[in-house]
């Protein structure tokens, strides 16, 4: 590539990145401009694991990703992402907790260095999650939990109760542990100890993370709303409101499901259950 279309190219990438500043500013997220690298960058960060690093590492680690069709090879890569996100999150969420400037002011409070950081990594994830929900669709619920969550940390660049966007994200420590579950299906070790082990862990930092404190963070959330509801939009109350309520209503149907998954692995019929995972691996694996 010669220098004019290096030249081309940079001058295409500023005009995209001042139309998207110009874009967040009028909507109102004045913190989001100097986050907009962030947030690009780590967009194409977690496009790049899901198209390229996942399937190309797991290709070569593992025979059980080998023996996949292709849309199991996709969900894979999906979960190989999400547990990224979540170890990056999580910890960036516990830095965050430690904020004067967030404590000091719930609802309008901002840090530039950690609420900045995380809630850009953040946003380009549900809006990449987001999207991958749409184009690979499984269930709609999939698709509500990433919109409604693009929405609430996009919006938080107003700023706006960032304080509460640092506690809501370390709902991803569960996770970890439910990645972990899922691979360990996928490679033959359903009804294992090592997954009976991280199936306790997984109900355990679930329910306590998400159901427990995430009752705790959203009570006090709504309180936030109520006694600024006549100083904040009408579409932010509405958002936020309704995303809250949507996403602990999520919380509570996954719980009911993992125990229900749960329950079967570790049932006296779990080793018939695995002959069966076992047959319909293999026949997804003559389908490729």
């Amino acid at each position: 590539m010669d220098s004019s279309a290096f030249s081309d190219l940079e001058v295409m990438t500023e005009s995209t990145m001042k139309w998207l500043s110009n874009f967040a500013l009028d909507l109102g997220l004045t913190r989001f401009p100097e986050h907009l690298h962030t947030f690009l960058s780590s967009l194409f960060f977690f496009l790049a694991i899901h198209q390229a690093f996942a399937p190309l590492m797991s290709t070569w680690l593992s025979c059980s990703f080998r023996k996949m069709n292709r849309r199991a090879r996709n969900n894979w890569s999906i979960h190989v992402v999400s547990q990224v996100h979540a170890l990056i999150i999580v910890p960036l969420s516990l830095r965050a907790l430690n904020s004067p400037a967030l404590d000091k002011d719930r609802v309008s409070g901002w840090d530039d260095d950690k609420s900045g950081l995380l809630q850009a990594i953040a946003s380009a994830y549900f809006v990449w999650d987001t999207i991958d929900a749409i184009i690979n669709y499984t269930d709609f619920g999939f698709i509500v939990h990433g919109l409604a969550c693009s929405l609430i940390y996009l919006l938080s660049f107003k700023p706006f109760l960032s304080y509460y966007a640092a506690r809501c994200l370390l709902w991803e420590s569960s996770t970890i542990f439910l990645n972990i579950h899922w691979f360990l299906d996928k490679t033959d070790r359903t009804g294992s100890t090592f997954q009976l082990i991280n199936g306790i862990l997984l109900l355990v930092t679930f329910f306590g993370m998400r159901l427990v404190y995430g009752a705790y963070v959203s009570y006090n959330f709504f309180f936030t709303l109520y006694d600024v509801r006549d100083k904040v939009s009408p579409v932010y109350l509405l958002i936020y409101g309704v995303g809250n309520i949507v996403l602990q209503g999520l919380n509570v149907y996954w719980f009911m499901k993992m125990i229900s998954a749960l329950q079967k692995r570790f049932s006296p019929n779990s080793s018939v259950d695995r002959k069966a995972t076992q047959v319909n691996r293999k026949l997804d694996a003559k389908k490729e």
